[in-house]
């Protein structure tokens, strides 16, 4: 194989630790996301499907790593593989070409559907943690991302003609909390 070795990692949130899912492993470049693997979505995710060549390895810790629902998992490795890449599943140990055995691809198959499956556990029980803390009365919610006076403020703005997008900007939240925020002040 005469491409480059290229490894990519994923954590969920930015104080988890990246060290370990491909300790040891030597690659000429690494890409990393610290985001959800909900969708594919990530920027050096897309950055590594932009880079990786025809001959190129691209070495993942593992399946969920790279996405946490079968069609992603599926999308993703044919985009590599289709490209003449080849992915390496380090914690599976499993290697995928583009010229894979029946086998290969049900093993791909089966193993994203845990994935998908695990990801899907894993909300059924925030939910259930939710819902039971909020009937003890725990459960406050996530902190407001905005004073009460910072709200009104953005709200008479907003009302007064003010861009959404130039308030999101400015305040540091969505539009879409933007507009929450009116609609709440409105009620």
């Amino acid at each position: 194989m005469s491409g480059q070795r290229l490894g990519y990692i994923r954590v969920s949130s930015l104080d988890q630790n990246t060290q370990r899912q491909l300790d040891n492993i030597q690659v000429a470049r690494m890409f990393t996301d610290k985001a959800s693997g909900k969708d594919t979505k990530r920027p050096q995710l897309e950055e590594l499907l932009r880079f990786a060549r025809d001959g190129d390895t691209v070495l993942v810790h593992s399946m969920d790593r790279l996405a946490r629902n079968l069609d992603d998992l599926r999308s993703v490795v044919q985009k590599l593989t289709g490209k003449g890449v080849r992915i390496e599943f380090v914690k599976e140990n499993l290697v995928f070409t583009g010229e894979d055995s029946p086998l290969a691809n049900l093993k791909l198959s089966v193993m994203g559907a845990f994935a998908e499956f695990e990801r899907a556990l894993i909300g059924e029980r925030q939910r259930e943690g939710i819902a039971l803390a909020k009937k003890r009365g725990a459960y406050r919610g996530r902190k407001k991302a905005l004073t009460a006076e910072q709200a009104a403020e953005l709200a008479r703005r907003a009302v007064a003609g003010e861009p959404k997008a130039a308030l999101a900007r400015e305040y540091g939240i969505s539009r879409e909390t933007v507009y929450q925020y009116i609609r709440h002040l409105a009620q």
